[in-house]
């Protein structure tokens, strides 16, 4: 593995120089920003990264509003109650995706994030509090305990939000492949841990956010 400023110089060069770079990278959002975030937009977030997994994402989008109305603007006391019956509606109504496994997610995603909020006094004050060095254990929280948030799916919604995330895309992955980190989609306790191990260490060298880290990551590749 390493060091980061080799894989930055490799991007660099690869996108016309420093600058050309920096104009490439984004920022993970200020914490005083991400506080005032609602509870029911983290909702409304992770529905929408759900219903866009394995689906046509601009289908998804432009039938957005009538989402936002169908689930009366996604309150996390409102659908952490949701019953079958709300199921059963709902697979009814047109307008959007009928979809049984990822429309009863919205009640236990819904619950889910209802007990953080509970826990932590908002949904935003849980993922405020999120550290570099808890990523992998945060992450795998998120995965497990949400519903259908595994895969790449929990990090873009967390890139949506603006939570300092390094995402799983392919060009990632090869890029960790090629630094002797992990050869496929992380899964096992060991993989995570080799991970984060990776995280800190980059993280310390270049003092980058993890959505910097992931992006220059993925612009290094020949």
């Amino acid at each position: 593995m390493r060091h980061f400023s080799m894989i930055e110089e490799q991007a660099a060069k690869r996108k016309g120089g420093a600058d050309a770079l920096a104009s490439l990278l984004s920022a993970p959002l200020e914490k005083e920003r991400m506080a005032r975030i609602p509870d029911d937009r983290w909702l409304s977030a992770m529905v929408k990264c759900v219903f866009q997994a394995g689906f046509n994402w601009q289908v998804i989008e432009r039938k957005w509003p009538r989402f936002e109305q169908v689930f009366e603007g996604f309150d996390l006391h409102r659908w952490a109650m949701m019953s079958d019956d709300d199921l059963d509606r709902l697979l009814k109504t047109e307008g959007i995706v009928a979809n049984a496994a990822k429309i009863r997610s919205v009640g236990a995603n819904a619950a889910f994030l209802l007990e953080l909020s509970t826990a932590y006094g908002s949904v935003a004050a849980y993922f405020c509090s999120w550290k570099v060095a808890e990523y992998c254990t945060n992450l795998r929280r998120l995965q497990k305990s949400g519903a259908r948030l595994g895969g790449r799916t929990g990090q873009m919604f967390l890139r949506r939000m603006g939570v300092d995330t390094l995402v799983f895309s392919p060009d990632v992955l090869k890029a960790l492949e090629r630094e002797g980190v992990v050869g496929k989609m992380p899964s096992s306790k060991a993989d995570f841990a080799a991970l984060q191990a990776a995280i800190d260490r980059w993280h310390g060298e270049s003092g980058r956010p993890l959505t910097q880290i992931s992006q220059i990551l993925a612009l290094s590749l020949d």
